[in-house]
């Protein structure tokens, strides 16, 4: 017996884990006594609970599909989409102390303590809501794609419009194949840009789903808003730290069964060209190079404290070291499990070969094909639950921004009974939102790219607030409207005016390229009739078809039919590529490597750029305020909450007091002199990210 497609163990696997997540939601409701339960559960988390939501809030497992997706498309060097933050983990050993010794409840609070008006504070709410809107979105898009492979129509129940996709689908990829091979003739060849403009809009499948994104999206953003709404940050937590059992079994259990069906390692690196075990790219067509791999981590290291979910969760803490110790822990972890999904990337090259029609829905694909029934059921609840644990966090931590600096601020002094009332409203509005701009995109690649370049934003103005006294409000306001428009706003406009989106110049594409590459042949090439002999040199000339240069997700034509009709962007405009062409820059010559590079490389300096000039050339902040914001900084957190209170108000009274302390005593840079545990904690966390490199590369030579 089948429910949509799935067996009935696998239905029953499922039901029990939604009626469990509600339980967890309606057990935690009687806790909710107040706005601190609710956004920061009592600033009374321990370390378990800060490293399942610092791992859950790292590591969901929509990470694990796009990474996967991402491996499938680019080798090995895909997985640093993800694997990036891995540099950063011992930066968390000092951040998490930050936003725990600052005492607030929102990341816009920050910017009203530190320099005493409200305009920053209501922008970031504002632009932030926006931001997580697009989070919420990413995950919807991602569980959608994951587990639409895993209930499929059988052939009988296909309509005639779900067989011509099919068939278009077969046809699509065998023609790929070829022109990846050779130039094809011209009536192929007018065939194959019909329908890869299909391809590109995600309009062809080797199979047909009965899960369609909109019945999906409402049924799954009701059951995260009714557990957050009754739960709070609490219930969040709890499912966090079962969520993180399931992400470690749905990370590991595909990679035995597909080994198995491959031929083991040995098999593997037969049925994988070698050039994707490359840690730094997967061949020329590539975007991960050593390089763009530096401006990526680059672009992480400016942004990475812009998240709101910083302050919620380091603010969550019992103490510091429950916060750093989450953090660090919940990172490294992650890291471990980036390695399993990068490993299901290329089993999945093995397996489909390179012409999946959406390689996003590479990790579903994979659970179809491999997985036994009742397994397939652990991995819809691993997926799904991960949706749930991700959103709701998210929406806690919307939840706070909407209340606090911007509800609260233009109603003042209702009871704090009210305040919960609006912040539960807010969940499903927000989850509503979700659901609209996840119906408008459909890569999931590209909303994670998004997401990075979106941090710095905030993240390069948060972390000169920690770090430079001389920072000044006015700076503030330039960068962020700048860099708003620069990065959020015209990306999103251009392809939306026809005009432009159908430009010749912005439809331009890089210049197509033919590589050859010579490598001794294998026992499987001797198998398969290519070599006589293991060791023989084989040459093989491969395609490089051209990208977008300006369009994130690709150029179409308008009317896929009529090749005739006006070539269109699709995604994302790269505005920052653009810039460059203006100054006679020849980026269609650019490799993918060299587009993501230019981005990220923008997207980290202008930031940092607009703030130091801006602040030089304006008055400073009231130096009575900045004076309370950094000696309350420096303030170490107490035991109790009544004690940290007494603590404060010393400081204030002394605001030299831990003066001694600063690296540059007379300067305007707050950097403090190291202590035991500070130094003891970051070597301990590089020598780790020394082994998880070491690590990850040994575990991609194992068979070859």
């Amino acid at each position: 017996m089948t429910l949509f497609g799935l067996h009935w163990i696998d239905s029953t696997i499922l039901i029990a884990y939604v009626i469990t997540v509600l339980v967890i939601g309606q057990a935690h409701s009687g806790g909710m006594k107040g706005e601190n339960d609710f956004f920061l559960g009592g600033r009374s988390l321990g370390k378990w609970f800060q490293f399942f939501l610092s791992f859950g809030n790292m590591t969901d497992p929509g990470q694990a599909t796009t990474t996967a997706s991402s491996v499938y498309r680019q080798g090995a060097g895909g997985a640093w989409l993800a694997l990036i933050t891995l540099f950063l983990t011992p930066y968390y050993w000092f951040t998490n102390v930050w936003f725990r010794r600052v005492r607030l409840t929102t990341m816009a609070d920050l910017f009203q303590d530190r320099f005493g008006r409200r305009f920053l504070a209501t922008l970031y709410a504002i632009s932030t809501i926006l931001m997580a809107v697009v989070s919420i979105a990413g995950g919807n898009v991602v569980a959608l794609k994951t587990l639409q492979p895993m209930m499929v129509k059988p052939v009988a129940a296909y309509t005639a419009a779900d067989h011509e996709k099919v068939n278009n689908f077969k046809e699509f990829s065998q023609l790929r194949h070829e022109r990846l091979a050779a130039t094809l003739p011209a009536a192929k060849a007018a065939r194959y840009e019909v329908l890869q403009g299909y391809y590109v809009r995600g309009e062809l499948q080797p199979y047909v789903s009965y899960l369609t994104p909109v019945p999906f999206y409402l049924v799954s953003s009701l059951l995260v808003a009714v557990f957050v709404m009754l739960g709070g940050l609490k219930a969040s937590a709890v499912v966090d730290a079962v969520q993180a059992v399931l992400v470690i079994v749905i990370s590991l259990v595909l990679i035995p069964f597909g080994l198995a069906r491959i031929g083991g390692l040995t098999g593997l690196h037969a049925k994988v060209p070698e050039v994707m075990f490359n840690v730094f790219g997967g061949g020329h067509a590539s975007e991960y190079t050593w390089f763009s791999i530096a401006a990526l981590l680059l672009v992480q290291l400016v942004g990475i404290v812009g998240s709101q979910a910083s302050m919620t969760i380091a603010g969550s803490a019992q103490n510091e070291y429950a916060a750093r110790i989450g953090a660090v822990t919940g990172g490294f972890s992650k890291r471990f499990v980036t390695i399993a999904w990068c490993f299901c990337g290329l089993i999945a090259i093995a397996l489909f070969g390179p012409n999946l029609s959406d390689p996003d829905q590479t990790w579903g694909l994979l659970t179809r094909e491999l997985l036994p029934v009742g397994l397939i059921g652990v991995m819809i609840v691993g997926i799904l639950g991960g949706k749930l644990a991700l959103l709701g966090a998210g929406s806690v931590v919307l939840a706070g921004l909407v209340v606090k600096n911007l509800y609260e601020p233009v109603f003042p002094g209702k009871s704090e009974r009210h305040y919960m009332v609006v912040a539960r409203l807010t969940v499903p509005v927000m989850l509503a939102l979700g659901i609209g701009i996840g119906l408008y995109l459909n890569s999931v690649v590209a909303l994670l790219k998004f997401a990075i370049v979106l941090l710095v934003v905030w993240g390069v103005p948060i972390t000169l607030i920690f770090l430079w006294r001389r920072l000044t409000e006015i700076a503030v306001r330039v960068q962020v409207v700048a860099t708003l428009l620069f990065i959020a706003v015209i990306p999103w406009l251009v392809p939306s005016i026809p005009a432009l989106a159908r430009s010749a110049t912005l439809t331009a594409m890089t210049q197509e390229r033919s590589v050859t590459r010579t490598r001794p042949a294998s026992a499987a090439d001797v198998a398969a009739g290519s070599a006589r002999a293991v060791g023989e040199t084989l040459t093989r000339t491969q395609v490089i078809e051209p990208v977008s240069v300006f369009f994130e997700e690709g150029v179409v034509r308008t009317n896929p039919h009529d090749l005739n009709s006006p070539k269109t962007g699709v995604g994302l405009f790269r505005v920052e590529v653009y810039l460059l062409s203006l100054f006679g820059v020849e980026v269609t010559r650019f490799s993918p490597a060299g587009l993501m590079t230019t981005r990220y490389l923008v997207d980290a300096t202008l930031p940092v750029i607009l703030l130091v000039v801006v602040s030089l050339l304006t008055p400073p902040t009231d130096p009575t305020r900045v004076a309370r914001f950094y000696v309350r900084l420096k303030t170490p957190v107490a035991a109790t909450l009544a004690q940290d209170a007494l603590d404060v108000e010393q400081s204030y009274a002394q605001p030299g007091r831990f003066d001694h302390r600063k690296l540059w005593p007379k300067s305007n840079w707050e950097l403090t002199k190291w202590d035991r545990q500070d130094t003891l904690g970051f070597l301990g966390c590089c020598g780790l990210v020394g082994f998880i490199l070491v690590f990850f590369k040994a575990v991609l030579t194992i068979g070859g």
